[in-house]
């Protein structure tokens, strides 16, 4: 396990359980977990350089906070996004996108799930190289 070389408020965390339906080393931190009182699974996700989620979708949406370092953002269909410490990236129920670190870069987001208790992960395929590498 690397220690991410960026400052940010929550722990790295372990490697991340959900590691099958990522392409590189990803660490997750669970800051709230989905529970019969708050219902709200928050998670601190690190990404190393060129780590990004598979192809995915939530039934009930998901938010994005931007913590640190420089990722890539898709909805499928649309161009890559790049985003930084600071953006927030709305995700719509059932809206097909990848999420990850830039290739030369740390990031670190918080993922939120939106619509808890009804909203589940439908994991797809890998996002190619050639899909991740747009520039």
């Amino acid at each position: 396990m690397r220690n991410a070389p960026i400052d940010t408020v929550f722990n790295q965390g372990k490697p991340n359980p959900y590691g099958e339906f990522f392409t590189g080393k990803t660490y997750l931190t669970m800051l709230s977990e989905k529970d019969d009182v708050f219902n709200a699974p928050i998670g601190n996700v690190t990404f190393e350089p060129k780590a990004r989620t598979h192809w995915h979708k939530h039934s009930g949406g998901q938010i994005l906070l931007v913590l640190s370092g420089e990722g890539r953002y898709q909805e499928k269909g649309k161009d890559v996004q790049v985003v930084r410490k600071g953006d927030v990236i709305r995700i719509a129920p059932n809206v097909e996108h990848w999420h990850g670190a830039a290739p030369d870069s740390w990031m670190t987001h918080i993922s939120v799930e939106t619509n808890v208790p009804n909203n589940t992960t439908e994991w797809l395929s890998p996002v190619s190289d050639d899909e991740y590498c747009f520039s």
